[in-house]
């Protein structure tokens, strides 16, 4: 078979993150990944409504015929030390208009400031705090990406554990779900992502799980016991470290009788998604987890 040519988009954001690599200093490294996101418009019939969901700082997101009886709540990803609103804001909206939903971001508590449960307890007080506004369970989705998709594997299983109504599904993008890094592509795809690389995350995964083990199944959502979980989407990137881990992740959720649907990308690196402006495997990635989200909700 002929070689399959390399994706000239791709390598174009491999350029500019080459260019810009991570700051020592926990503050740079969050206004470097403000910027990633923030470097973006959005779209000009985008309407965005601060609030407060739950006590936390939260957004909304709506594009121009979203129902508004649907939902996806959102958790954004940095490490569980890094990320915003602002950060994922274009990406997000982007995946309400594809979903023809509203979509409600999280601005959840960071470490090492505020290390697990913080982020947990926020998220779980984000969804009951849609349950209350009267949306139901079956048409909320649970969305995430890198950190925040773990954090959305955990908060399904502490629904679940609560004895909560769990939402109509979940889409989980590049999720950590091992705080450990112990899966081989961190090192075999060490050379190929820029975004991610084994020494960061040994070095921030203790300012998140602090005292707590990093194997405690909320913290590695791999741990868990996946039963009784609402339909999965995983995408995730062949050229990306976490790749391991999450076919890893799919393949127990599987096992655990979840109905799962596991996206390998080409070429692709961790959360391309937050390129999709500029990269066309990112905006067909969200259409795809837009198409994926509207069947579920619809069911």
């Amino acid at each position: 078979m002929p070689k399959r040519q390399p994706d000239a988009e791709i390598e174009a954001i491999r350029a500019v993150l080459a260019a810009r690599p991570r700051p020592a200093e926990l503050a740079e490294r969050r206004r470097r990944l403000d910027a990633l996101g923030g470097s973006y418009p959005l779209p000009g019939d985008i309407r965005v409504e601060p609030t407060s969901a739950g006590g936390v700082p939260a957004e909304w997101t709506e594009a121009p015929g979203a129902d508004a009886s649907r939902v996806l709540l959102y958790l954004h990803g940095g490490g569980y030390v890094a990320g915003s609103l602002t950060s994922h804001r274009p990406m997000v909206a982007e995946a309400g208009r594809q979903a023809g939903l509203r979509t409600l971001a999280l601005d959840y508590r960071l470490a090492p400031e505020h290390p697990f449960p913080a982020a947990l307890e926020d998220a779980v007080a984000g969804y009951r705090h849609l349950l209350e506004q009267g949306f139901a369970p079956a048409r909320i989705a649970i969305g995430g990406d890198s950190a925040g998709g773990g954090l959305a594997a955990a908060l399904l299983v502490a629904l679940r554990d609560q004895g909560l109504p769990l939402p109509g599904c979940a889409w989980l993008i590049s999720p950590w779900v091992d705080l450990e890094s112990s899966y081989p592509s961190m090192a075999s795809k060490a050379a190929a992502d820029p975004m991610v690389q084994k020494p960061y995350l040994l070095e921030i995964a203790p300012m998140y799980h602090g005292a707590t083990s990093a194997r405690a199944p909320l913290v590695s959502p791999i741990h868990a016991d996946l039963h009784g979980l609402p339909p999965l989407l995983v995408q995730v990137g062949s050229a990306e470290t976490l790749l391991d881990e999450d076919v890893a992740f799919a393949g127990r959720a599987g096992a655990a009788e979840v109905a799962v649907t596991l996206e390998v990308w080409p070429e692709m690196i961790h959360v391309w998604h937050l390129f999709h402006p500029q990269l066309a495997a990112g905006r067909r990635a969200i259409a795809a987890a837009g198409q994926f989200i509207r069947a579920q909700l619809a069911a």
